[in-house]
């Protein structure tokens, strides 16, 4: 029988597949999941739980692969992040950049990068993780230094599964700029990550947003000498340690998806500003106020002082400069994801909305100016006025 927590409909066609399937996740790890293998459900053998704490726990039945999972008819009251994570995933937002397959052993491991907020409170982060008992977080790797920061802790948060489902380890890398990477993590715990790192999330961003505008990649272990960047996938030479090489890779993909973020926010200001060329081009009066017209002119300047001032995108990190082969992963990314011609276009293109910005604050200076000398005008002709009275008056 289900358990009282499992409140769910199954088909005839999902019944059949639980006759047909076998158990593929024998582990007690997964009574603590929101996995559920069909066999396990045939065995009368379902618990419900969550990877992370009860509130974030909705039941949901999943035909689970070894990097996908399916949703078998969950009732629409039931369904939540999980599908739209699914859904992101399958259209994503650059062909180049879709993986076909998460099965290894054809496309090898996923990789993927969201950013949900402008920065994470790593430190509270930490704590949080921490009480879960999943994952741990991962000492300081030998050879990397922490930059000086305004923070008093650290700007990269990596963490490791305690307790994995293959041989390869599940890992996170958590940036203090509101960017998260996820390494050989489904999208079923992705979901529930993205959820459980809310609370530590300063301006978080909307949902839709989020799942937009992610980075999408996969990797695999070789015999190579060493790690490489090649066809679209990250080889990692199996006889090294890689925590280091993947920081390196994590730290691209992380601006990069930030950058997404940003060119998405352009995108909603010219939107916002298309209206202005039009009446230009039309002769019409321009519908805006010099108060906002002040506001885009700031909206812009705060945009580009993010592009260009705090973050590392004109620039490659200090941390790389002792460390040429980290240094060529990192850029071998940069260059993958087109991210610096992605910041000289967004860059052309705030200044070209700052021209045209520029101009509609110089008409309407102007359109005051000239109230403010007809003003003079009329009040000197009303002066003169009464004088004139005055001196007929005598």
């Amino acid at each position: 029988m289900f358990t009282k927590y499992v409140r769910l409909t199954l088909s005839l066609r999902a019944l059949r597949a639980v006759e047909s399937s076998k158990c593929a996740y024998p582990s007690p790890l997964f009574n603590q999941c929101k996995r559920y293998h069909l066999s396990c459900i045939s065995q009368q053998n379902v618990e419900t739980g969550s990877i992370f704490n009860s509130h974030f726990s909705r039941p949901t039945i999943c035909i689970s692969k070894r990097f996908r999972t399916k949703v078998a008819h969950v009732p629409r009251e039931h369904q939540s992040i999980e599908e739209e994570i699914t859904s992101a995933l399958a259209k994503p937002r650059s062909p180049r950049r879709r993986i076909k397959s998460q099965d290894p052993t054809l496309e090898g491991y996923p990789v993927v990068a969201y950013s949900t907020a402008d920065e994470y409170n790593l430190e509270v982060l930490v704590s949080g993780i921490a009480k879960q008992q999943l994952y741990s977080v991962v000492e300081k790797e030998e050879g990397f230094e922490v930059q000086e920061t305004d923070h008093q802790g650290q700007d990269v948060v990596h963490i490791k599964a305690k307790y994995n489902v293959d041989d390869e380890p599940r890992e996170v890398y958590f940036f203090r700029e509101g960017t998260a990477v996820f390494w050989n993590v489904s999208d079923l715990e992705i979901a529930n990550f993205l959820r459980f790192i809310r609370p530590y999330e300063i301006n978080r961003y909307s949902e839709k947003l989020v799942l937009s505008e992610r980075e999408l990649m996969s990797y695999v272990h070789t015999e190579g000498k060493k790690t490489i960047l090649r066809n679209d996938i990250i080889e990692f030479a199996s006889s090294m340690e890689n925590s280091l090489e993947k920081y390196s890779f994590s730290n691209a993909m992380a601006l990069s998806v930030k950058l997404g973020i940003w060119e998405s926010s352009l995108e909603k200001f010219i939107r916002s500003i298309e209206f202005i060329s039009e009446d230009l081009k039309a002769g019409r009066k321009i519908k805006m106020t010099r108060e906002e017209v002040l506001k885009k002119q700031g909206e812009l300047l705060a945009l580009r002082h993010t592009l260009n001032l705090s973050s590392d995108l004109l620039d490659t990190p200090d941390f790389y400069w002792d460390n040429d082969e980290l240094e060529r992963l990192y850029i071998q990314t940069i260059n993958y994801f087109c991210v610096t011609r992605r910041t000289k276009v967004m860059n052309e293109k705030i200044s070209h909305c700052a021209t045209l910005v520029e101009l509609v604050a110089s008409h309407l200076s102007d359109k005051h100016h000239v109230r403010l000398e007809w003003m003079i005008i009329v009040l000197i002709m009303v002066e003169v006025g009464f004088e004139f009275l005055h001196y007929v008056g005598k």
